[in-house]
C-alpha cells in the first residue's frame, strides 16, 4: 500500500543516485546527536529515580552504597581502557573482519547477490522478518520486535525486581538468550529447508517471552524469599 511511495521518497528519486547519498549521510549525521540526547535523559532519569542493582534491594544505610569515585571511575576507565584494544586490534590488524567479500565486487544493477545479510547486530530481527511469508507481516513482526522492548516495564508485572529470587524466570530468561543467538544464526542463513522452520519458532519463542512469560511468571511464579537488607543478603550468601 505505502511500500512504493516510502522506497521513492528514501531513494529521492525513482532510482538511488546522488539525492538517496544525501539523504542517508545526513541520517548518519543526525544519529550521533540523538544519542547524545538520550544518553542525557538515562542520566537525567538516573538522578531522579536513582540506579537498580543485580540484588534487587533498596539500600538503607550509608554503608549499603559506594561513593561514585574511586569505584565506578575506576570501573568505568578499566571498562574503555579493554574497549578501546579490542577495538584498536579491530581497526589495525583486522579492518575487515566483518566485511562481506561480496562488497568487493564491482557494482552492477543489473546482477544483486542472492544471500544479502545485514551486519551481525541486526541478524535476529532480519530473522524475524522473513519469518512470515507476507513482506508486510515481516515488516510489522520486525518493528514489533523493537516496540516491545519499550513496554516491557508494563509486562514485567512482579514485585521481585532480582532475577535471583525468580528460579522460573531464570530459566526462561537464559532460554530467551539462546532464542536470540538462534535468530542470529538462522539470519546469517538463507531461509530455506529447516532454517524456516528453526526462524518461526524462534520468533514465537521472542514474543511469547515478552507477552506471555513475563506477565504470567510475573503473578503466578513462587519466588525465593527476598532479604530485607544488604546484611541480610550478605548472611544468606554465606
Amino acid at each position: 500500500i505505502i511500500g512504493e511511495s516510502i522506497v521513492s521518497w528514501l531513494w529521492g528519486g525513482f532510482a538511488v543516485g546522488g539525492p538517496t547519498l544525501n539523504r542517508f549521510y545526513a541520517l548518519h549525521y543526525l544519529f550521533p546527536f540523538l544519542i547524545v540526547a538520550i544518553v542525557g535523559l538515562h542520566l537525567i532519569a538516573l538522578h531522579q529515580h536513582r540506579s537498580n542493582n543485580p540484588i534487587g534491594i533498596e539500600p538503607t544505610k550509608p554503608k549499603d552504597c559506594v561513593p561514585f569515585h574511586p569505584f565506578y571511575t575506576i570501573k568505568d576507565l578499566f571498562c574503555l581502557g579493554v574497549f578501546a584494544l579490542v577495538l584498536s586490534a579491530f581497526i589495525f590488524f583486522m579492518p575487515n573482519f566483518f566485511g562481506e567479500a561480496v562488497n568487493y565486487d564491482p557494482a552492477n544493477p543489473l546482477v544483486t547477490p542472492a544471500h544479502i545479510v545485514p551486519e551481525w547486530y541486526f541478524l535476529p530481527y532480519y530473522a524475524i522478518l522473513r519469518a512470515v511469508p507476507s513482506k508486510l507481516g515481516g515488516v510489522v513482526l520486525m518493528f514489533a520486535s523493537v516496540f516491545v522492548l519499550f513496554v516491557v516495564p508494563w509486562l514485567d508485572t512482579c514485585k521481585v525486581k532480582s532475577a535471583r529470587y525468580r528460579p522460573l524466570y531464570r530459566i526462561v530468561f537464559w532460554t530467551f538468550l539462546a532464542d536470540c543467538i538462534v535468530l542470529g544464526w538462522v539470519g546469517a542463513n538463507p531461509p530455506e529447508g529447516y532454517f524456516i522452520l528453526i526462524g518461526r519458532l524462534a520468533t514465537v519463542y521472542y514474543f511469547a517471552f515478552f507477552v506471555l512469560f513475563m506477565p504470567l511468571l510475573g503473578k503466578f511464579e513462587r519466588t525465593l524469599p527476598v532479604p530485607e537488607s544488604f546484611d541480610a543478603a550478605k548472611r544468606c550468601r554465606l
